[in-house]
Formats: structure tokens, sequence, C-alpha cells
């Protein structure tokens, strides 16, 4: 997307600042949105528009925009620790550790999990943005675990539709800090963008409907252990919910996390694991369940809770 753009600006937008407004309007971060208007590119009834200023229903905006950037390459680099949990004609089924993107995106230097499936000579669906060709759906570089590519070009549309119609079975493991109270429930909040750090997401009252449901399956005096079952899949939102709720996961900084007790259990990152998918594979409508075993860091996180009663 490039050029000029006028835009009158719809009823559902009034009184939202200008920055959120503009990048729901055009699909673009807020980030992007607030040089816009830096540079003088976002003008509001013929007067430049700052990011914080409010939009009006029935209002103008002129817009000009940069060019778009050219598409992120995947690069057929091997990935240390990426293992094949499951693979046939249709579907590869990974477990995904952890410093590993799933697709190539601006900005990121590192291994992505597309990348070494073509380093491995595993041929995915073409299906999908060229950098990311085959994925229907992500993990966080931060998140280790199981997850699905498409193979087949079958595959692809039957999964993506899976996973927009619910149908697709996620259970996460999640370490909290602090007891959830009560020990079974779900939160339902919308996420969005967080509204002055566009690396964050936030429970935002205009944000996108999103729901997960949790368990409380081992307590101990400073953390509880959780399974976490996701209906919507936005993004960080086991992070974002649980933080929320003042009980982010452990070692997550960005989040809110205590940095001392993430130190005393030798955690650099959330302690959050894709433990089980479940999905009717594409080629028979059959249930199929794979499961991912924790990575070194987290089970040593856990083993020294029960040791020390942290």
């Amino acid at each position: 997307m490039s050029g000029y753009r006028t835009l009158p600006v719809p009823d559902g937008l009034d009184g939202m600042r200008v920055d959120a407004g503009l990048a729901k309007l055009l699909g673009l971060s807020r980030t992007v949105v607030a040089a816009l208007t830096e540079s003088g590119d976002v003008v509001l009834d013929g007067q430049p528009a700052g990011k914080s200023d409010r939009l009006v229903a029935g209002s103008v905006l002129e817009v000009t925009l940069p060019e778009p950037e050219r598409p992120v390459q995947v690069q057929a680099v091997p990935v240390e620790g990426l293992l094949v949990l499951h693979e046939d004609d249709d579907v590869i089924v990974v477990d995904k550790p952890v410093g590993v993107a799933v697709h190539p995106s601006p900005g990121w230097t590192g291994p992505t999990v597309v990348g070494g499936l073509a380093a491995a000579g595993i041929r995915i669906a073409t299906s999908g943005a060229a950098e990311r060709q085959g994925v229907v759906h992500r993990l966080d570089v931060g998140t280790t675990g199981v997850m699905v590519v498409a193979k087949s070009e079958h595959a692809y549309s039957a999964l993506k539709h899976a996973f927009k119609e619910r149908t697709v079975d996620k259970l996460y493991h999640a370490l909290v800090q602090g007891h959830p109270d009560p020990t079974r429930g779900t939160i339902d909040a919308p996420i969005d963008r967080h509204p002055k750090h566009d690396y964050k997401f936030a429970v935002m009252a205009d944000g996108k409907p999103s729901i997960t449901h949790y368990e409380v399956v081992e307590a101990f005096r400073a953390a509880s252990l959780l399974d976490v079952h996701l209906e919507t899949g936005r993004t960080h939102q086991i992070r974002v919910h649980f933080s929320a709720l003042r009980h982010p996961c452990v070692g997550d900084l960005t989040y809110g996390a205590d940095p001392v007790l993430a130190k005393r259990l030798g955690v650099t990152r959330q302690w959050l694991h894709a433990r089980t998918l479940g999905f009717h594979h594409p080629a028979d409508g059959q249930w199929v369940q794979f499961t991912s075993e924790y990575p070194a860091d987290l089970r040593d996180a856990l083993e020294l809770l029960r040791a020390e009663g942290y």
C-alpha cells in the first residue's frame, strides 16, 4: 500500500486517537502511523494531525503512505532443536524450540521454522504470503511447543478454516506468579495493541474478542502451574490476559513478571509451553493429537519449585 488516500472518519472511530483509528482503517501498526504524523503525512480537516489527536466522525483524513517494504525472503537455514513429531503428505507437526520465529518478518534475523523445514528439504504448501507459506498458526519466539504446518494446499485451506472456526484444541501449560482466584475460570477480555508500546498488546475496550480458559493443576508458594485452553488465538493472548489479572507468566518481564523470581528459577523468558495440539486431519477428518515435552529450562524451573517450596 502506497500513495495518497482521502478517508472519511466513520462513526465507529469517533473519539478514537488518530494513531489507533488510522491503524484500524489501513491495517498499519501504530508505530508506522506515529511516524506518518511526525513527518506531516497525516492531515485532519486540512490541518496536520498529531498521533494523540482525536478523530471526529465525518471528518476527512488525508494520508500520504510510504512505499511498501519488499517481502522478506525465507532463508533455508537448519534450526537446532527443531523436532518433527509427525509428518505425512498433508501436514508436518513440529516441536518449536525457544528463540525461533515461525516465519521471517522485518527486523528478525534469527532462525525460523519455515527456514528450518526448507533446509531439511521439506516442501510445504505454497498458499499464503511468500514468507509464511503453509503457516496456519504461530507461536511467539519465546514460546516453545507443538505446532502444525500445512504441506498440501488442501491441508492449508482445511486447517485455516479449522483455526478460524475454533475446532482446533490448543492446550498450553503456563507457570504464572501467585494464585489465580478462582482456580478454574474463563478470561473474556478484548485485546489490541498497547496504546503506548507498539511491541506489546493489552486488554483494550475496543480490541478483538479474546477468550482464555484456565485451570490450576499445581500450586506452589509463589506460583501456579495452569492448563490453558485458547478459544481465540490473539497475539500474546495468554501473556496479556494473565498480566491483566496481575498473575503474569513467570519470567515474562515484558508483561510485568518479577525479575527476582525469574532469576531464582533460572528462567530467561516467559514460562509458557504449547503442550498439546489436536485437530481433525485434513485427509480423512479423523481426530489427531500431538504432545510436546517440556524443554530443559521450563522443566528445571518446575523441579526447583517442587524441591525448594518456592
